[in-house]
């Protein structure tokens, strides 16, 4: 199982979070930004708006150059890299548009992995534990294949059983339906979002989609690094 440690308050809280690429000058500008537990927050915004780089704040990927940011509870800039890797592995799953699975393992063994790096369970009851998810996502009968073997859309469809397996509380979605084609991103990311009711966790998903945007509980637009106020809050259907 997940760490079971108690926190309170937002799941992710960033307070004038900053951050600059070397040589290319900041990025984020004084980011203020909360995500409650179970709340489903997408931001849109033009290519190199900032949006993937809040992510990777988000995920302690990266450090703030100045300003906090809370995971779980946890103030990231007083852990050092080790325990930022921990709490990343225990309280966050992460999709992302190119999907990212390993080729040499098969698509259990790819969702295994998180429980495999957080050493949670004995190796029957991980296996155990990632076919139930597998099965969650339709591909239960997927599990010995490899990721070659599978279209694009189950590979994103194991992406998200692998994100879910360790039952996060924050998932952090990088234009998960970047790579295809309308059809099939529709069908994954109602998957996604059924996904993600179901196990209660936390939703912060970057898109260019304004229409999968708004079908989540708050849109917040990203325009040179600065979060603008809400421009729409459509909520989920209970």
């Amino acid at each position: 199982m997940a760490e079971s440690s108690a926190f309170s308050g937002p799941v992710l809280r960033l307070i004038g979070a900053a951050f600059a690429y070397p040589g290319e000058g900041e990025v984020l500008h004084g980011v203020d930004f909360e995500l409650a537990p179970g709340e489903r927050v997408a931001i849109v915004g033009e290519s190199g708006s900032g949006k993937s780089t809040l992510l990777h704040l988000a995920a302690g990927l990266e450090a703030a150059d100045r300003g906090e940011v809370h995971l779980a509870g946890e103030a990231l800039a007083g852990l050092d890299e080790a325990a930022r890797t921990r709490l990343r592995r225990a309280r966050v799953g992460i999709v992302f548009q190119s999907f990212h699975l390993i080729p040499t393992l098969t698509v259990l063994e790819n969702v295994m992995l998180p429980l495999e790096l957080a050493t949670q369970a004995d190796a029957a009851a991980r296996r155990e534990r990632a076919g139930r998810q597998l099965t969650a996502v339709g591909l239960g009968d997927k599990g010995e294949r490899y990721p070659e073997a599978l279209s694009g859309g189950e590979q994103q469809r194991v992406a998200i059983a692998r994100a879910l397996v360790h039952e996060p509380a924050l998932i952090l979605a990088d234009e998960p339906t970047g790579n295809l084609d309308s059809r099939t991103g529709e069908t994954v990311f109602g998957l996604l979002l059924e996904q993600v009711r179901a196990t209660g966790c936390s939703l912060l998903l970057v898109t260019h989609s304004n229409e999968l945007a708004g079908r989540l509980d708050r849109v917040l637009t990203m325009r040179d690094g600065v979060l603008q106020p809400p421009e729409s809050a459509e909520g989920l259907p209970a």
